[in-house]
């Protein structure tokens, strides 16, 4: 097909845009790249094909490349990452996704969340990219998996960034878990793993994406019990009830054993719990916010919601021995919401309970032997 004059002429501009690239410095570059994201933000393949006089690729081979050389100086970081995410964003093709990929564009992107002095808001370009990308199709999330691309983006989750950064992370890490069979066990560890972040945001977070992907599996690892537990111990509301719905999800599967003899254990607190750190407990106990206290009321309330309608789960809490530890969580004066809770599960009248028991009640329920099967 003839090439038109429009086409010829606009060929010509883009070559001699290309020369202009190769024969400039940084600045001239990252000049060239205001202006290429200025006019080409939000184009689809064709659109930038066109533009671009059907070279698109030449210019965005160049980009990945100069990206590569320099991405460890930060220089013009940032802009390049916009400009490679305009390609990548391009709809109805991924063309530019595998020639971007071939380039060693996706290693370059997990390696720039690795270093520590890049800049959060360029580390969460790269997170962008390579969400897109493993949107793109199940290869490509096989490549990412295996170019350490899910343990970077765990490490790079479990530092402290911002709150949309760490959400970002766990959009990828929850893409890369669908549609790619061969690699969810991995993502699925990570995200057990995760688990015990400090920032109770980033647990609320983890827990949204594991209950997603547990969705999609027929067996739960034992490892998930723990670090589940003792997210009951946190005052951020939000990230206990995540952990309390993951719990009740999990009665599905053959951790529930597991899960049931643990909450029943966690209603009657050991004498050596509180005798630890006598200090911090006296101020945290003033402040009605012992961690094992709060625990201990969260255990009471998953149990609750566990046996409502399921005479199984009843039944299997029974011979563990679920009444006895309710009623001892019945006649802890020093945490309201333990009896609260345990007056519920027991169906008691959680109203007057904390009020009304007083120090004798409290010691005969703290030392009571009930044992009902």
């Amino acid at each position: 097909m003839p090439v038109s004059e429009d086409e010829h002429a606009n060929l010509g501009k883009v070559l001699g845009f290309l020369r202009e690239w190769d024969r400039g410095d940084k600045t001239a570059r990252a000049r060239l790249l205001v202006t290429f994201l200025s006019a080409n933000t939000g184009k689809t393949f064709h659109e930038l094909e066109m533009t671009l006089a059907q070279v698109a690729s030449l210019f965005l081979a160049r980009i990945t490349t100069w990206m590569r050389l320099t991405y460890r100086f930060s220089t013009s970081l940032g802009l390049q990452l916009k400009a490679i995410k305009i390609f990548i964003s391009a709809s109805s093709h991924d063309q530019y996704i595998a020639e971007f990929l071939e380039d060693g564009g996706v290693l370059t992107l997990i390696d720039i969340l690795n270093q520590a002095h890049i800049k959060g808001e360029d580390k969460e370009e790269a997170l962008d990219i390579l969400h897109i990308i493993s949107n793109t199709g199940r290869k490509y999330k096989e490549f990412i998996c295996e170019s350490n691309g899910v343990n970077a983006v765990s490490e790079y989750l479990s530092t402290l960034y911002s709150e949309e950064t760490q959400r970002k992370a766990c959009a990828v890490l929850e893409s890369l878990s669908h549609g790619n069979p061969k690699h969810l066990h991995q993502v699925y560890q990570e995200l057990i793993a995760l688990l015990s972040h400090t920032s109770p945001k980033v647990q609320k977070m983890v827990l949204n994406s594991l209950r997603s992907l547990q969705s999609m599996m027929t067996t739960a690892n034992h490892s998930i019990v723990d670090p589940l537990l003792e997210i009951l111990k946190t005052l951020h509301l939000e990230a206990q009830e995540e952990a309390i719905t993951m719990i009740l999800e999990l009665k599905h599967f053959e951790v529930k054993p597991l899960l049931l003899n643990r909450l029943v254990s966690l209603l009657q607190i050991k004498e050596l719990e509180l005798s630890q750190n006598t200090q911090k407990i006296e101020v945290l106990r003033k402040a009605g916010s012992l961690p094992v206290f709060v625990q201990q009321a969260a255990a009471a309330k998953t149990i609750r919601l566990l046996v409502e309608d399921c005479e199984e789960i009843s039944n299997e809490l029974l011979s563990l021995g679920v009444v006895q530890h309710l009623l001892f969580a019945m006649g802890n004066k020093e945490h309201s919401e333990s009896q609260i809770q345990a007056s519920l599960a027991l169906k008691s009248n959680p109203e007057t309970v904390h009020k009304n028991v007083d120090d004798m009640q409290a010691e005969s329920l703290l030392s009571n032997t009930v044992n009902i099967v």
